[in-house]
């Protein structure tokens, strides 16, 4: 991955899922990594009714000279990352546009007015191709089941953060994320982040 600049400055990320999925890891992990890269990084977070069950958004700005408000305006993402599908199309139809890539997670987590019947949840079909019509690029992970198989939902977080360094947009590499999840966690979690962030990457590049 020898990308070292950006493709604009600034360069604006979403990454949104519902409270519990690690979302705001996933930015914090993502942010470290450029900074280790030398950008200047600002996030903006929003967060739904409940911290468990509500949407959480996460704004993160990257430049290489200035610092920008950590708040994107409407219309202006470069790359959305949904750790849950109908997440993609809430964000997309406020900050998309004709030239924004998307990495969705495909595993839904149904709001309670879906569980008790009152709501219906599209299917995962209804909601690629919503996904692929408001978008420039789409790829859909199955984060979510990878990150069961390996013992623990909450990895499905990293799985992401794998597949947006897989797609070689952002000047991130795996030695990058090494560095950043070395210094925030503990020393026995180090080998399974990284599985999980090698999968995000294979199910980008295979």
């Amino acid at each position: 991955m020898g990308n070292t600049k950006l493709p604009k400055d600034p360069y604006s990320v979403i990454i949104t899922g519902v409270g519990g999925q690690g979302n705001v890891m996933a930015s914090r992990v993502l942010a470290n990594m450029l900074v280790r890269r030398g950008f200047q990084i600002t996030i903006g977070e929003t967060f739904g009714a409940s911290q468990r069950g509500g949407s959480v958004m996460s704004h993160i700005r990257i430049s290489a000279n200035a610092a920008w408000s950590p708040q994107i305006p409407k219309g202006k993402a470069d790359i959305v990352v949904t750790l849950e599908p109908i997440e993609a199309i809430r964000v997309l139809t406020t900050y998309g546009n004709p030239d924004v890539q998307v990495l969705t997670n495909t595993r839904p987590i149904y709001p309670v007015g879906v569980i008790s019947g009152e709501l219906t949840y599209p299917s995962i079909e209804e909601i690629q191709d919503a996904v692929r019509d408001l978008s420039a690029r789409a790829w859909f992970v199955d984060a979510t089941e990878e990150a069961i198989r390996m013992g623990n939902p909450i990895l499905g977080n990293i799985i992401m953060i794998g597949a947006v360094a897989g797609i070689g947009v952002l000047p991130v590499d795996r030695e990058d994320f090494t560095e950043v999840i070395k210094e925030n966690l503990p020393a026995g979690t180090v080998e399974m982040n990284l599985k999980a962030f090698d999968l995000g990457v294979a199910k980008v590049t295979t």
